[in-house]
């Protein structure tokens, strides 16, 4: 089934405590587009520069992706972030961020708005009212993170209100909700309007809850990371990849949907950038998702 996301194309500067790169592929749709395209066609829509490499695009064009939604501003620079890593690199600090294109309006084609699965990643809450209006009938997702929650708070409450699904991490579900404890934030986040929440919690793994129940799930156990980045955002391509292509929103379908998802991010944070999820394939993803399984089992 055809599923539409909304985000970020970026070019990465980002140091770990073994090694540094700068202008490295990234952006939040380009990291879910690579996990998502494993499972399902994606179209895929965000803005990008004339700086931005054209055979970074090579391994989702061999996929199937459609990038009519692929906004190309030849005059002015890719959105850039500079990130540090320090100790177990379980959250990057900020070194800078040049939005350059991303201040621009995202383009939505005509071909796109039959979508049945809608992904809006991080971006400013009226930015994701204002694509979520063109898609009247498919099923949504949404990311976001603190920024919002701090300064765009009642704008995002609105599209809770709209949403199916929230994927966010432990930090922003604690900042929105107010509740320490996950479980309660979760319970509160519900209240807010989606049917469906996913709190990540890095290498943790994840919770989700639905009108059907909870479910909690460690991460895919990786004994070498060596660049976090864009983990969280291969994790929602993998899930609503997942989730596409069973059709299927059966508490059953999300949780293995967030197994997949999981696995997709243990991909991601192997390498520098996409080189983990460009080399990965169907077989690969599926051998990891059979061990996290065995890995879990008990009787």
């Amino acid at each position: 089934m055809s599923l539409a996301v909304f985000g970020s194309v970026g070019l990465d500067d980002i140091i770990t405590p073994e090694a540094s790169v700068e202008g490295v592929v990234g952006g939040s749709a380009v990291y879910f587009s690579l996990a998502a395209s494993l499972f399902t066609d994606v179209r895929l829509a965000a803005n990008v520069g004339g700086d931005f490499p054209a055979k970074a695009w090579d391994t989702l064009r061999a996929r199937g992706t459609d990038f009519e939604g692929l906004q190309k501003f030849e005059d002015k620079p890719t959105f850039r972030w500079s990130g540090r890593y320090e100790g177990a690199m379980n959250e990057a600090e900020t070194l800078r961020t040049d939005l350059n294109v991303l201040i621009e309006q995202p383009l939505v084609p005509e071909s796109y708005k039959d979508s049945k699965y809608l992904f809006l990643a991080n971006m400013a809450p009226v930015t994701q009212l204002e694509i979520l209006q063109s898609f009247p009938n498919a099923t949504a997702f949404a990311d976001t993170m603190n920024l919002w929650i701090e300064h765009e708070r009642e704008t995002l409450e609105r599209l809770l209100e709209l949403i199916y699904g929230l994927v966010l991490n432990e930090g922003e579900a604690r900042m929105l909700t107010g509740e320490h404890n996950l479980l309660r934030a979760g319970a509160a986040l519900q209240e807010m309007g989606p049917e469906v929440i996913i709190i990540k919690k890095g290498e943790h793994g994840a919770f989700l809850f639905t009108p059907d129940g909870r479910f909690g799930l460690p991460a895919y156990p990786v004994e070498n990371v060596v660049d976090p980045t864009g983990a969280g955002d291969s994790f929602a391509g993998g899930l609503m990849g997942a989730l596409a292509e069973a059709d299927d929103f059966s508490m059953d379908s999300l949780r293995r949907a967030m197994a997949y998802g999981t696995v997709c991010a243990s991909v991601t944070v192997e390498a520098f950038s996409t080189a983990g999820l460009e080399a990965a394939s169907r077989t690969v993803i599926q051998d990891r998702y059979d061990e996290l399984r065995d890995f879990l089992r008990f009787s």
